[in-house]
């Protein structure tokens, strides 16, 4: 299928900026359709929309605002296989993770935002004081490739369950979902203004977004380096910032944990959505004296995996997203092996078309090489061993990055001790799983602010205490 467009959404209408990007399809490299390329025009008139929509928005009841995301949500819901399609289409993600990982947890975080539109006291008593959540503007939301449809979603739903207006630039490399979002909102006839979407690339529409003298919040999910970009530019003008970055995620796995199920998940986490995963566990911790073990098992694990066309039912991995993204990955890998890194996986027959990239397990070098401190974003997990807890913990913790982690243990005492000293933003126990509910951000070069939840609704929010 091709999706064609050449529009930018500004006050509810679709207006051609005149120029186009193609997308391509990263499993068989055709081009699958195309995005308007918008520019400072374009930036210009985005703005101004949000901000005349504001003021009639945020003046909204939450319970009304919540009423609008169900209605957005539900027209979602009614295009849910085309989603699929779309997503397995412009990034390449097995149909399966397209439908779990990328639609229907989008569905969900925006089923929570609007729960949390309707219950979170905005005006809170304490004492002497009144303390009063009000929306804090026109937010710029920019989301990148790799989760295109989910990062919007949690994004959106908390900025318009808080009564911001929003300003959306996708990457220009996934941005046919973002068409998608922009038509649901017009057939739930949210008011114009509220949602402006504008494709286009980073310098053409990002920088001047971010720099915008009328934009209150930034949201911004990518790179730590253009993280640090960003907030650089948006600290001019003192907007709020969200920034959600980089990862280098450790599983540790305990002397008394069940190697073999640790070890198999943490291969999964790392290898999901084809490694593109912020938040995966790509280095994994185990007790020295089972090293061994643990890397034949991960081998094991990452060579039964099954590479190839994402629209097959069985594919586990796709491909990367671009060809510049897996010659950093394989560049990072070969890199690895000058150094002295075991390559512990077998299997490395890929399809001759597309961007693939066979998962890779490395073992046998120092902890601070670079590719255990450095974010591959790639199926690429590094194995370590430790001597004891505290060393766990110091590997675990001796990165630039704190997003996520697990532990693994029989001893629910012991894991969460350890989990409550990881230096991230999340740590999961075991097989615990993954809930909207819970704030998603990072410590250290892996942001500042959150996403999801409450924590994340009110990163959209300003607050006056008031005296009585």
């Amino acid at each position: 299928m091709r999706w064609s467009r050449d529009e930018a959404l500004i006050g509810g209408r679709w207006i051609r900026p005149g120029a186009t990007i193609e997308v391509e399809n990263p499993a068989t490299t055709a081009v699958i359709g195309t995005s308007a390329r918008s520019g400072r025009a374009e930036v210009e008139q985005a703005v101004a929309a949000a901000r005349e929509a504001h003021g009639s928005w945020s003046a909204l009841a939450p319970e009304e605002r919540a009423d609008h995301i169900d209605a957005v949500l539900s027209e979602l819901r009614r295009q849910r296989e085309e989603l699929i399609e779309m997503t397995v289409a412009e990034v390449g993600a097995p149909v399966r993770v397209a439908a779990t990982w990328h639609v229907d947890a989008s569905f969900d975080v925006l089923a929570s935002a609007a729960r949390h539109a309707r219950t979170l006291p905005l005006v809170v008593e304490q004492g002497n004081l009144s303390l009063h959540r009000r929306s804090a503007g026109v937010a710029a939301l920019i989301t990148p490739w790799n989760y295109p449809l989910y990062q919007l979603a949690t994004k959106v739903g908390s900025a318009l369950a808080a009564g911001c207006t929003v300003v959306h630039k996708p990457s220009e490399l996934t941005p046919l979902s973002a068409y998608a979002f922009a038509e649901a909102t017009l057939r739930a006839g949210l008011p114009d203004g509220v949602v402006n979407l504008l494709p286009g690339t980073g310098p053409e529409v990002g920088a001047p977004l971010v720099a915008h003298e009328q934009v209150d919040v930034v949201s911004f999910t990518g790179s730590t380096a253009v993280g640090r970009q960003v907030a650089a530019t948006a600290v001019d003008h003192l907007a709020r910032v969200t920034l959600e970055l980089g990862g280098k995620s450790a599983s540790i796995v305990c002397d008394d944990a069940d190697l073999a199920t640790a070890v198999r998940w943490s291969v999964d986490s790392c290898m999901l959505n084809s490694g593109q995963t912020c938040s995966a566990w790509t280095r994994l911790l185990v007790p020295e004296d089972r090293l061994d073990e643990a890397v034949e098992i991960a081998a094991a694990r990452a060579d039964e995996m099954v590479v190839g066309d994402p629209a097959d039912l069985a594919t586990e991995l796709g491909p990367l997203t671009n060809a510049a993204q897996r010659a950093k990955v394989t560049e990072m890998v070969a890199g690895a092996v000058v150094r002295g890194a075991r390559v512990a996986t077998k299997t490395t027959a890929t399809p001759e078309t597309g961007h693939f990239l066979r998962p890779v397990v490395l073992t046998g070098l120092p902890v601070d090489d670079p590719i255990s401190q450095h974010e591959i974003f790639g199926p690429v997990l590094v194995v370590h061993g430790y001597r004891d807890d505290e060393d766990a913990l110091r590997i675990a913790n001796g990165t630039a990055y704190g997003l996520s982690g697990a532990v693994w243990s029989q001893d629910s005492d012991r894991a969460r001790s350890l989990a409550s000293r990881v230096d991230a933003g999340q740590v999961f126990i075991n097989e615990a799983e993954y809930d909207v509910e819970a704030p998603f951000g990072g410590w250290k070069n892996s942001g500042t602010g959150r996403e999801l939840g409450v924590e994340g609704l009110l990163e959209f929010t300003e607050l006056t205490a008031v005296h009585l």
